[in-house]
Formats: structure tokens, sequence, C-alpha cells
């Protein structure tokens, strides 16, 4: 059949095609001098950029705008790319000129008071209320999210110094003596840990002494399964990524951005070498090129730790052939917990978690295969390995195996990381490991998994805390951030606390979880709630929303709906 041809009139090229930065802010010389000064011995890559951002804000307290024009033209990049990266992240301060052409001088210094549940049960609004007062004009108090200590709450930072249990006298101590920097002790440093038989198991490995498959088959058996939260088995995982083609590079998430858990840091900050082998263990048996570690950037000490113990172990290594490891900073974005916000930001982008499939262990950070891991899940890989697959399945109550660190806050004797074996109740998590209740204190309610793992009441304090328990109850265990709360105070209370922090931590990316976050605190405000509209709410952003925050936000207000009606006016 003869079609119709229909004649296409060719368009010219144009005689110039615009430049990229066509209409952008002019770049100014000084300010294109200094930020080159600043960055000076780097590489001017794109996916550093974050990096550059952080050397320029720590220097100048903020990040000018012609600051970011620089920054723009050095990286080849344009200033719209710089700029939207700039104000995606907290902890950067983006500042424009006045009508005058003026930038307006940084705050001589800026204490953080943390406002997260555990912070907020143990005080940190009286702090936020006396301390501007206190310190004054010159230093300048703001609320944030959770800085990750909600075992020393109320947790305070001074610039990168945190304080444990803060009081007002305690800050302002800190303020007058300037002590501004993280200061870590304590650590279990490379000598010492090689002198304790670390990095042998990785060097049988790499040697031939431990053959790959019972590597792999020992991971299997121990039943380790991803401890960051969502708990995919690690051994699995291992063999998926190593079946995919080379390169493959792998990502290890240290953003522990959920309120109520600190684990990581507290193994980090004193064990940094055993997560180490753990992690080159890893990345020997999967075949990895490159390694990339995520540090939040609330976690200034454990940056310390992490740059001096690779430098260490980059002078002596273990081993042959050590793979690149590079050491990323998060800027204060609860979102890059999410794995691929987390690839996105150590690529120099928003952490905007991407569609998926294809899956990070298909197509990951640079396009490439990715072995993502959680820190504790790779604490774990020596001791298993030199003591077998069974001795960590051996563990475990209620018919549950296995270990779990539990990141215990609140109304309890004794908060911190307590290691259990996973399928412990609540109620026996308190009484053995905890010291039991706070004199005064009843047992009235808690978060089995952080902020998003939703609120349980005491009568649910005897079903076993692991993976796949919860869900009959609409909750899950997540990271094992385990918040107590007692009769002093109220689940209403508390998920208005949890839905502020996903409002303002939430990417913005997908309509159900921007505006539903919004929508909902507008709606619990008050204690006469609209429970028709909220549950219609919540099924929306569980089945729209992009990604686990959005999907998960909803759990606190459903669990107060749910378990205590008693708080809702009629």
């Amino acid at each position: 059949m003869n079609a119709p041809v229909i004649p296409i009139q060719l368009l010219r090229e144009p005689a110039s095609i615009p430049r990229r930065n066509s209409g952008e802010r002019p770049v100014d010389r000084a300010a294109l001098a200094e930020v080159t000064a600043l960055l000076e011995g780097r590489p001017l890559r794109r996916d550093l950029l974050i990096e550059h951002l952080h050397a320029i804000n720590d220097r100048c307290g903020q990040l000018r705008s012609d600051h970011l024009a620089a920054l723009a033209q050095l990286l080849r990049l344009s200033q719209v790319e710089v700029y939207e990266v700039a104000s995606f992240y907290h902890h950067f301060e983006v500042v424009r000129p006045d009508a005058d052409g003026r930038y307006e001088a940084p705050a001589a210094l800026t204490v953080r008071v943390c406002d997260g549940i555990a912070c907020e049960l143990a005080g940190a609004r009286d702090l936020l209320a006396r301390l501007p007062q206190l310190l004054g004009t010159e230093v300048r108090v703001l609320a944030a999210p959770c800085i990750g200590r909600c075992e020393q709450a109320p947790a305070v930072a001074v610039h990168q110094h945190p304080i444990a249990n803060a009081t007002p006298d305690a800050v302002q101590a800190a303020v007058v003596a300037k002590r501004t920097r993280a200061e870590p002790s304590g650590w279990i440093g490379l000598d010492a840990y090689r002198a304790n038989g670390g990095y042998a198991t990785l060097a049988q490995c790499t040697d031939g002494t431990r053959d790959l498959e019972s590597v792999l088959a020992t991971m299997e058996s121990s039943g380790l399964r991803g401890l960051g939260g969502a708990g995919f088995p690690a051994g699995r995982k291992w063999r998926i990524v190593r079946g995919q083609a080379a390169p493959r590079l792998m990502a290890v998430n240290i953003d522990e951005g959920e309120p109520g858990t600190f684990k990581d840091r507290h193994y980090l900050e004193r064990d940094p070498h055993r997560f180490l082998e753990g992690m080159l263990i890893a990345a020997w048996a999967v075949g990895i090129d490159a390694i990339y570690i995520y540090l939040r950037d609330e976690y200034h000490g454990g940056r310390a730790i992490l740059e001096r113990e690779l430098a260490a172990l980059r002078a002596a290594p273990p081993i042959a052939g050590l793979p690149t490891i590079e050491l990323r900073r998060g800027a204060g974005a609860y979102i890059c917990g999410e794995e691929s916000a987390m690839i996105e930001s150590i690529e120099g982008k928003r952490g905007m978690p991407r569609l998926r499939p294809p899956y990070v262990a298909q197509v990951g950070l640079f396009g490439r295969p990715t072995l993502e891991h959680n820190f504790e899940t790779l604490f774990w890989v020596r001791d298993i390995l030199e003591k077998g697959g069974d001795w960590f399945a051996s563990h475990g109550r209620n018919g549950r195996k296995g270990l779990r660190s539990f990141s215990v806050s609140g109304r309890v004797k004794r908060p911190g990381v307590h290691l259990a074996p996973a399928g412990i109740t609540l109620r026996e998590l308190v009484e053995e490991f905890c010291g039991g209740m706070l004199d005064g204190h009843a047992l009235y309610a808690y978060l089995p998994g952080g902020a998003s793992g939703g609120i349980l009441p005491e009568r649910l304090a005897d079903v076993p805390l692991d993976f796949d328990t919860l869900q009959p109850h609409g909750c899950f265990i997540g990271s094992a951030a385990v918040v107590v709360l007692s009769d002093h105070d109220r689940a209403t209370d508390v998920a208005r606390n949890l839905m502020r922090f996903f409002e303002h931590e939430s990417c913005g990316q997908c309509t159900p979880c921007r505006a539903g976050t919004a929508k909902v605190n507008e709606l619990i405000a008050s204690d006469r709630w609209d429970v028709g509209l909220l549950a219609e709410l919540s099924q929306v952003m569980r089945d729209a929303s992009i990604c686990g925050l959005g999907q998960a936000a909803p759990n606190p207000v459903d669990c107060v709906v749910k378990y205590f009606p008693q708080e809702l006016a009629p």
C-alpha cells in the first residue's frame, strides 16, 4: 500500500548555540579567586559537589550566592544545578546579597538543640526557651532534628561539640570555653585491633585459606539480615551483586537518621576496624572495585575517627590490592538513609529516591551494580566467619534467631545500645537490660522501630521484637530503635513530634508524601481528629509514595487511632 508522503521542512541550525550558562549570574572575579583557593588540591569532579560545598560552608560559615556561581564555573555546571543541591540539604546556609550587594555576616556560633522525641521527653523545649537569652545575640540557637544521641537526651551540639544530658549551665560553659569541636577518644586503633587478631580473617579470605563458597555459605547459614531496617538476607545480597557484570561498587550507609537510632555511632566510636574488616571481606567476596562510605554530618567525632583510621589502613594495608575507599559526608537529610537517595547524594546530587526497578544491585552508584550495606550488618561479618554461622543463629528467643543491637531511649534507667537476643520482648528488654523503668514511671507505650515503626501500647509489650513479628500489629522493628514511654507521656504528643519530623524531612519529590505529611500535621494539631480523613490520607500515602518515608509516615497516627483512642476528644 502506498503511504502519503508528508514533506518536512528542515530547520536551519542557529548561527550560534547559546552558552549553557546564558542568563546566569555573572561570576565575580574575587569570589572565583576565593573558591579556587579554598578548593586548591581537590579534584574538580561533579560527584564531589557536596564535599566542595562543605569546604566552603565550613570556612565561610555560609554559602554565598557569588561563591555558588564561582563553584558552578569551576565544576562546569549550571548555577541552577549547584543551587538546587546546596538548598536541598539542611546543613548548608545559603545566603543572597541585599539590595546593595552586601552579604549578612554569618552567626558567630550556632548551638543546635535536638528536638527529637527522646530529647523532647527529656526537656529539649525548656532548653530551646532558655538558651537564647542565656547565650546572647551573638549565638544562634536552633532546634535540630534527631542528632543520633538519644541515650544522652537532651542532647545539644555547640557547633560540632556534642553535650550529653545538656543543661543550660553546661551549654553556656561550653560556649564560654569555646569548646566547638568533637574530641573523640577511647576507640580501638589499628595497632590494637591487629594485636587481637584483627584482619586475620580478611587475610585468610584473600590468600585462599578460606574459599569464597564457604564464606558465602557461612553468611547465609547465620541468617544475618540487613540491620539498617530493610532486613534483606546479607549472604543472598552478596550472591546477587556478585552475579552482576563488573565493575561493581559498594556503598556503606552510616546516615542513621531515624529518630531513636544511635547503634552505628556507638560501635563506630569504639571499634571502627571491626566494621572496616567486615566491609573489606564483603568487598572481596563480591568483587568490588571501589567503596564509598556515607556518614551522616552530625557524627563529627565518627568522621574524625574514620579519617584517621582509614589513613592508617592505607599506610599499612592488611592485604595487597586494597580497594579504593572514599569517605563521603552527608549534609543533614534524613531521606539519604534510603539507599537510592544515598547513592544520589554520593553522586553529588539532591538526595531524592529513585524509582525501581532497576534495583541498586543492578544499576546503582554511577550506573554500576552496587552492594549497599548498613554499618552494623558489616560489623558482624568477622565474628560470624570466625565463630560460624550457627553461633550467630544460636541466639534468639521466642523462636527467633540472631542478635540485635537495640538503641533504647526514653523512660528507662539505663538507656543505650543493648545487645540482646532477637525475639526478646519489650518487657524483657526493659527489665533485663535497661534496669527497669525510671522511678515513679510505669510503662505506657513504646516505639519498637524509631519514628516510622509505629507506637504500641503496654498490653503489647510481650510481642517478640524482630523482623516480621510486629507487622500484624501495624508496626515494624526497622533499625531496632526502641523509645520507651511512661504514664507521664501521651501518644498524641509523640505522634505530633514524629509527624513534624516527617514533614520537615520529606524530600518533596512526590505529592503524597510532600502534601500528605503537611496535611496530617494540620489534622492532628488538636485532640479532635478527623479519623476518617486521616485514614484516607494514610492509604494514599502508603499506596502512592515513592519511598519508605511517605509509606511509613502515617504509622504513628494510625497507631494512636487504633491503640490510644482514649486520648482523642470525642
